[in-house]
């Protein structure tokens, strides 16, 4: 393997590693935050007063700057799909840690995970590190980019503008599609930043370049709105169906848009091409696979507590339910809010 895959590989899997831990972390910072005062899901800050919760929060800050590192080395086509790893990574401490218990079909999703993100480590191709940020620039303006960029952003002026207010509330591919198809714009403008960054520490100074500054507006707006649509599809859905949703949108549209854009398999036969793609999709199965027994779970914890709450009456029935509101709002906050 090249030097730089190795080095946004090892960052990478790093990176997944710290994000998984920090989703752990965060969580029993939550829970003992609740025994000591008002629970986050009902408005409540205690857990600003857990340091189990601020570890979680440091160990998340760390992943993020390792996976942008990442984005450095090595191509989104190698570093985007490793970001399932974070999945498994939660899965495995939440069994041993939180009790959670990991089933059958959740193994199978780890193995799934694990078997795609080897295969696509084997044939990840080799990315030719651009010289300057003009010549990324040339590489973002190049014809089939700008018509990529032209099509993403018609489609997202149309579910705004158009499907939103139709059908926002109702159909989760309008909040999921604007927020994956901001996504791949915003890696691609991560990248050509942290490129920019790289360059400058190695003495080659890209700060006096204008294009240097116009990524770097163009990741600050696209990341506002997707977090703005992320928000929004996690209060209106369950978020045991917008994670592999968003996952799978996000990964597909990061990889097409790096194809195109960096041209990641150029020089690439077809094999590897086709190799890398089945490593792709055992990744996304994977990933289903995981989400789907979580969401099981869920419905099988909720039914039981329901069918108890008949038993009590209609008024502890109530009761039950805003209960489980603000378990599902916990677990939103822990998991997914940029707030926290």
């Amino acid at each position: 393997m090249e030097t730089d895959n190795g080095k946004g590989l090892i960052l990478a899997v790093a990176s997944s590693v710290f994000i998984g831990s920090s989703f752990i972390l965060k969580k029993k910072g939550l829970k003992r935050a609740a025994a000591n005062g008002t629970r986050a899901g009902y408005g409540g800050y205690t857990y600003l007063l857990e340091p189990l919760w601020w570890a979680g929060m440091i160990t998340m800050i760390v992943g993020e700057a390792a996976n942008f590192v990442a984005y450095i080395y090595a191509p989104a086509v190698l570093v985007t799909p490793l970001g399932a790893l974070s999945i498994i990574i939660s899965a495995i401490l939440a069994h041993f840690l939180l009790k959670e218990k990991l089933k059958k079909m959740g193994v199978l999703g780890c193995v799934s995970c694990i078997v795609g993100s080897v295969v696509i480590v084997i044939h990840a191709p080799k990315e030719q590190t651009p010289d300057s940020v003009q010549e990324i620039w040339t590489l973002a303006t190049q014809p089939a980019f700008l018509v990529y960029v032209a099509i993403t952003m018609s489609i997202v002026l149309a579910l705004i503008l158009h499907f939103e207010p139709l059908c926002g509330q109702s159909n989760i591919l309008v909040y999921i599609g604007i927020c994956s198809l901001m996504g791949a714009l915003t890696v691609m403008s991560i990248k050509a930043i942290g490129i920019a960054i790289k360059l400058t520490m190695e003495g080659v100074s890209q700060i006096g370049y204008p294009q240097t500054w116009l990524f770097l507006m163009v990741a600050l707006t696209c990341v506002v709105t997707q977090l703005i649509y992320l928000n929004k599809a996690l209060d209106t859905f369950n978020a045991a169906i917008v994670s592999p949703v968003y996952y799978v949108m996000f990964t597909t549209l990061t990889i097409l848009a790096s194809a195109i854009m960096f041209k990641d398999w150029s020089g690439q036969d077809a094999a590897s091409v086709a190799s890398e793609l089945c490593g792709f999709i055992t990744v996304l199965t994977g990933t289903m696979i995981l989400h789907g027994t979580k969401e099981e779970e869920q419905q099988q914890q909720a039914s039981s507590s329901g069918n108890a709450d008949l038993i009590l009456g209609s008024s502890e029935s109530v009761r039950w339910y805003e209960s489980r509101k603000s378990t599902n709002e916990e677990h939103l906050i822990s998991l997914y809010s940029p707030e926290y």
